[in-house]
């Protein structure tokens, strides 16, 4: 193809954009070709008819845009990264360049082969740019022309890459919001415009849980086409009741749906293909191992091609790589559920103490993976003490929960048994952990709290390997209580326990806390540590609960993905009981 390009020169024009740079008015003198000026920048400054045909759309769409964004794809319609586009190479160095094949995208979705030619171009006012001629190569065949003529048809290659990518994006995460997201993600733009979940529940109700599209570049969710679904037919043969029994995958469009509707699904389906312009649509159901979680609906709007019988069995991989996943994270969720709901229930309720202000707190993990281990405990002994203990089991969910368990209840009965030293009742405690509970590593503190003759309260305490209690007084002073420190339980240690012994200030607060408060994956212990006492410090004057409540706000770190118990109690004035 001969191309001559015109000289630089001429009375210059303002393009269809304003404040846009000026170019030379002759610039497209003579180019029966599709042509396209841009700046420095890869701007778009003016564009002749013959471009605007091509690309399906006119100057005042093209014109302001970066040309890269805007048209350049590879051979599947898929963005382009700029380090491997050679207009840009060419602008970049002033050169003349050309390319016998390279791919864009036009305004009707389709993606076009052309070859290209760029050279540089003086603009007006010394501005420079370059002048972009593009045209179709002869040796291009005709089913390139169109990537949805492709059907984002993947190589081999491809499809492995593609389910390989899915196995490891779903796996990697045991939230099903998440998971979903993901899936969608992967599907849309790559195979179709639009990507809906359906799931079914645990009570068997449908739920459409997630509607996906692709506009302007960008996954946008869809809320206004989310929500609750009628019940599934029996009998219904339409494809979406269908998949949610479990049946193979297959192709939809709106005439599938066309007539009257066989149930509050079908409803709903014609919705979608109305809302949504969807010409096609390939379903498939989301199995577990056990049973059928839910249904994919892939859709195409805005593609010319229609999903074929030989897209099902790709769809149908990912929809069962996307069941395991699903199922393991219901499962999961289910089983931190449990263990929460019976770790709640198995904390206690707080004593009433006469004169004495005590609360608790307990903070389950932020992202569902630490859950089990942490409790709490206080109540009042015969002789007029109040026990109170803190600690962590190692290990997390049932497991954790369950040791949790044992250990608060053979304590209790340790302390019953073993009045006065906390050091006694914990080293017979240690004792018997290590032949009776699964799960024998923990940490924990056990104090005895007693009020003296003098009025003032007395705080004996022994600590098995747990970060140390917290005292702060009115004034904001603070002090970490290090005494009585000994091994964690479980370990077969033969070090002797010993017991530490402090008379609280008046109107001093006492919190003993699980390392969730204080562990953080970016900063050390005692980094922990010191910032608790910097904010228990500036919230010593607020009422106790107010006081706990913050505290576990603003001393918490924000990547900490393990629970807390918490427990706090303020001194009264000394002398006063009540």
């Amino acid at each position: 193809m001969d191309i001559t390009l015109p000289d630089a020169g001429g009375a210059g024009f303002q393009d269809r954009r304003a404040g846009a740079t000026a170019v030379p008015g002759d610039v497209f003198e003579g180019i029966t070709a599709a042509a396209i000026a841009v700046n420095d920048e890869g701007i778009i400054v003016a564009a002749n008819g013959p471009s605007e045909k091509l690309f399906h759309r006119s100057a005042d769409e093209l014109v302001g845009q970066d040309a890269h964004d805007l048209l350049h794809r590879d051979r599947r319609g898929h963005p382009l990264p700029r380090s491997r586009c050679g207009l840009r190479m060419a602008l970049l160095t002033h050169s003349t360049r050309h390319c016998d094949l390279d791919w864009f995208t036009c305004g009707d979705g389709t993606v076009l082969g052309l070859a290209w030619l760029i050279t540089p171009y003086g603009l007006d006012a010394g501005a420079s740019g370059a002048l972009v001629l593009l045209y179709q190569p002869q040796d291009v065949p005709e089913a390139h022309q169109d990537k949805t003529e492709e059907s984002e048809r993947l190589t081999e290659l491809d499809r492995l890459a593609l389910l390989a990518e899915t196995t490891t994006q779903l796996t990697t995460t045991l939230n099903v919001d998440e998971a979903l997201h993901r899936l969608a993600a992967l599907t849309v733009p790559r195979l179709a415009d639009w990507a809906v979940v359906d799931l079914i529940t645990e009570v068997d109700e449908v739920r459409r849980t997630l509607v996906m599209q692709h506009a302007d570049g960008l996954l946008v969710e869809r809320p206004d086409l989310q929500g609750p679904m009628p019940p599934v037919p029996q009998e219904s043969p339409m494809p979406l009741s269908r998949a949610l029994r479990g049946a193979a995958s297959t192709i939809a469009s709106p005439s599938t749906y066309q007539g009257p509707p066989d149930s509050g699904i079908a409803v709903e389906q014609q919705r979608l293909f109305t809302e949504t312009g969807m010409h096609s649509a390939a379903i498939a159901p989301i199995r577990g191992m056990r049973e059928v979680l839910g249904a994919l609906t892939l859709g195409r709007s805005n593609r010319r091609e229609s999903f074929t019988a030989s897209d099902l069995p790709l769809l149908e991989d990912l929809t069962r790589r996307a069941g395991l996943a699903l199922e393991n994270a219901r499962l999961y969720q289910r089983q931190r559920k449990v263990a929460e709901t019976m770790q709640r229930h198995l904390l206690p309720q707080m004593p009433i103490v006469p004169g004495l202000q005590m609360t608790a707190r307990y903070v389950p993990a932020p992202h569902a993976s630490q859950v089990g281990g942490d409790w709490y405990d206080a109540f009042s002994l015969t002789d007029g003490a109040t026990a109170l203990a803190i600690g962590d089991v190692v290990g997390h969910d049932l497991d954790a929960a369950g040791g949790m368990a044992q250990i608060r209840n053979m304590l209790r009965a340790f302390v019953w048994t073993h009045p006065g030293s906390p050091s006694t009742a914990v080293t017979h405690l240690d004792q018997a952990v290590m032949h009776i509970v699964q799960e024998p590593m923990a940490t924990m503190i056990l104090a005895r709290l007693t009020m003296g003759d003098d009025g003032f309260w007395k705080l004996h305490w022994t600590n098995a390997g747990h970060p140390p209690p917290l005292l702060i007084t009115h004034d904001g002073q603070t002090r970490f209580l290090t005494g009585g420190h000994g091994m964690l339980l479980g370990t077969g240690g033969p070090s002797p326990r010993t017991d530490a012994v402090l008379t609280l200030p008046p109107r001093s607060t006492l919190v003993l806390y699980t390392d969730g408060l204080i562990e953080s994956r970016r900063h050390t212990l005692d980094d922990g540590m010191d910032r608790l006492r910097r904010h228990a410090a500036s919230l010593a004057h607020r009422p106790l609960d107010s006081f706990s409540d913050s505290l576990l706000a603003q001393a918490r770190p924000d990547d900490n993905d393990d629970d807390v118990a918490f427990l706090a109690l303020r001194i009264p004035t000394a002398g006063r009981t009540n």
